[in-house]
């Protein structure tokens, strides 16, 4: 019986074994700063979105007050 022990790897297993576990790190890190950009753009669109919607509703209660000034001179 030629058999190798259980924990006896060969170096070459090992090196690959470490090359793709680098690669998966790196990988990962790339993953995370465009997470983090990504996250930061959501963020930017948020605000920018809620001052759209404000100032959105700024010119409607300005639309409508002149709508009504107009009615009442109409009335007049």
């Amino acid at each position: 019986m030629d058999r190798k022990p259980a924990n006896k790897v060969p170096i070459g297993d090992w090196e690959a074994l470490e090359d793709r576990i680098d690669r998966i790190i790196d990988r990962n890190r790339k993953l995370a700063s465009e997470n983090k950009a990504l996250c930061e753009a959501q963020r930017n669109w948020s605000v920018e979105r809620a001052d759209l919607v404000r100032r959105n509703e700024l010119a409607k209660s300005r639309i409508e007050a002149m709508i009504s000034r107009l009615k009442s001179l109409a009335d007049e």
